[in-house]
């Protein structure tokens, strides 16, 4: 400021007057009041968030623990039908070696008993053909002793016999 200018004159006047004036009209119109219930509503609301993602949160990691053990019981249930399914194969291996066994014994013991059949039927076939032969062999030697006289003689005493045999 100047010695000889009168205070209206300087712009610090006016600037430090449209200040006070601007705050008084603030003050009057109670826009401060205002201004802070938009900051309240403003703090309230944030806090509504906060409270959510807090509440959300806590859901999430109550999720998080329950989707955990259920993962947990699914491989523990993975892990016991694994083994259910080892232990069946082993008891279907055991079975089928079981069954095998008796098998091979039931076809063993039917080749042994087509091998004794077989055995059976060759003697018997032996035999036949032995006492064929013996048959053949029995005509042969009568055939050649029944010649001449005493082929006669016999023939006529076998039959003489047939007839008393047969009245």
């Amino acid at each position: 400021m100047s010695a000889g200018e009168p205070f209206y004159a300087s712009t610090t006047f006016w600037a430090g007057l449209s200040t006070v004036v601007f705050v008084g009209g603030v003050l009057y119109k109670k826009v401060h009041h205002t201004i802070g219930e938009m900051l309240d509503a403003r703090a309230d609301e944030i806090r509504k968030q906060i409270d959510e993602a807090k509440s959300l949160r806590a859901e999430a990691e109550q999720m998080l623990i329950e989707y955990q053990r259920k993962q947990r019981d699914a491989e523990k249930e993975a892990a016991d039908m694994i083994s259910q399914a080892e232990d069946d194969a082993k008891l279907m291996t055991e079975a089928a070696k079981g069954d095998i066994a008796d098998l091979i014994a039931r076809r063993s013991h039917a080749a042994e008993e087509k091998i004794a059949q077989a055995e059976v039927a060759a003697i018997k076939e032996v035999r036949a053909a032995a006492v064929n032969v013996a048959v053949e062999a029995a005509t042969a030697v009568l055939a050649n002793s029944l010649k001449g006289k005493v082929g006669k003689a016999l023939t006529d005493a076998a039959i003489s016999e047939v007839d008393t045999k047969l009245h």
